[in-house]
């Protein structure tokens, strides 16, 4: 199983969920915090990441799920 970034973005009627290079939306949704669910499952299920872009469309935060590839010292 490949390990897929998962993307949160706005459109115009609510919230999509993405997969990193797919063109067409995983799911869409009414609001953001049921995208961010959506996603999330998805990223456990995975071990990959959830990349969460505001209504501007920037990334605003982003959740790792599985082993991070880096993680902080200390």
């Amino acid at each position: 199983m490949s390990k897929k970034n998962w993307h949160v973005v706005p459109r115009q009627s609510g919230w999509a969920v993405k997969g990193t290079g797919n063109s067409r939306a995983s799911s869409v949704h009414g609001t953001q915090r049921e995208a961010i669910a959506a996603a999330r499952k998805s990223a456990i299920r995975q071990g990959s990441e959830v990349l969460i872009h505001g209504k501007s469309g920037r990334i605003r935060e982003r959740n790792t799920y599985g082993g991070d590839p880096f993680p902080p010292k200390g």
